[in-house]
C-alpha cells in the first residue's frame, strides 16, 4: 500500500483544488445577522442580503448542479426570543423548490412574524454537488 503525504494540494492552475463528489460542505457561512449584517467567515458565498428581521439571502459564488442539496442552518439570538427560536430555510422560487444559485433563510417563520428576531450568530452549511 502506498502512502500519500502532502501539506497542500493545488489545482493544475495553482489555486485551491475543487472538491467534487465529496461529502464536504460546498457552502458555509458564519453570519452576524444583527444590525448591519456581516459575514464573519464563508466559503462559496458571493453576497448576503438582509430581507428584514431575521430573514437573510445567501448568494452562491458557484451554483449547485440541482436543487436537491441539503442545507443545515442554526441560529442564536439574545433575549427572551432565544428560548423559542428556530432556524429554517425558505424556498427561493416561491414554489417550494430550492434555487441553485442562492438560498433564503430565516428564523421562527412558522410563528407569527412579530416573533422573528435578528440572529447574533447565524451559521449555515450546504451539502450537495456543484455545477
Amino acid at each position: 500500500m502506498s502512502t500519500l503525504k502532502a501539506d497542500t494540494i493545488q489545482s493544475t492552475g495553482g489555486g485551491a483544488a475543487t472538491l467534487t463528489k465529496q461529502a464536504a460542505a460546498k457552502m458555509f457561512a458564519n453570519l452576524n445577522g444583527s444590525g448591519t449584517i456581516a459575514l464573519r467567515k464563508s466559503s462559496n458565498v458571493s453576497g448576503t442580503t438582509d430581507n428584514g428581521t431575521g430573514n437573510y439571502t445567501f448568494s452562491f459564488t458557484s451554483s449547485f448542479s440541482d436543487n436537491d442539496y441539503v442545507p443545515v442552518v442554526g441560529m442564536t439570538a439574545k433575549g427572551s426570543f432565544a428560548a423559542n427560536s428556530m432556524a429554517e430555510y425558505y424556498e427561493s422560487g416561491g414554489d417550494g423548490a430550492l434555487a441553485t444559485g442562492s438560498i433564503r433563510c430565516g428564523n421562527n417563520t412558522r410563528q407569527q412574524a412579530a416573533d422573528a428576531a435578528d440572529a447574533d450568530f447565524y451559521p449555515i452549511a450546504i451539502f450537495g454537488d456543484l455545477a
